[in-house]
């Protein structure tokens, strides 16, 4: 086998480099909503009771044309990492905790279908909502390190 560099290939064919992967937890949960929010009056399946499932069931729940099923069908999740559709492979690529998971996808919140827009509100939000938390946690850390350290070294 020859091996050419891709200088070398776009001579001799097409060549077209792959779309950047969604390498941090923001850029994946804001193009999971990008795509809700392309049809925000979409309904999903919720799924059903979450939180009364044993955890080995829950993670392995899936649901037909569930919201999760809907992400995995983008090229870009797939090629980014998300490996199925299940409610454990979208917490764990999306890198949710179980309160936020159970907020977005069960059906004791949502009734029996999730609304793609207010979704895509709720992954938004906990986009947004980590970075935020870092903030707030650096001034008080700020805020009560700075006058300590004084008090210490003063």
């Amino acid at each position: 086998m020859e091996h050419k560099s891709v200088e070398q290939m776009q001579g001799v064919a097409d060549v077209t480099p792959r779309p950047a992967l969604l390498a941090t937890r923001r850029a994946r949960l804001e193009h999971w909503a990008a795509l809700l929010e392309r049809e925000p009056d979409r309904t999903f399946p919720a799924l059903p009771e979450v939180d009364l499932l044993p955890r080995a069931q829950r993670r392995a729940l899936r649901v037909e044309g569930s919201a999760i099923a809907f992400a995995y069908a983008d090229p870009l999740l797939r090629a980014s990492g998300l490996a199925g559709d299940t409610y454990g492979d979208a917490r764990s690529f999306f890198d949710l905790r179980e309160g936020q998971a159970h907020r977005l996808l069960c059906s004791c919140i949502n009734g029996r279908h999730v609304r793609a827009g207010l979704a895509a509100r709720r992954l938004r939000a906990m986009a947004a909502r980590r970075l935020e938390t870092w903030l707030a946690a650096s001034v008080v850390g700020g805020l009560v390190g700075v006058p300590g350290a004084m008090l210490l070294f003063g």
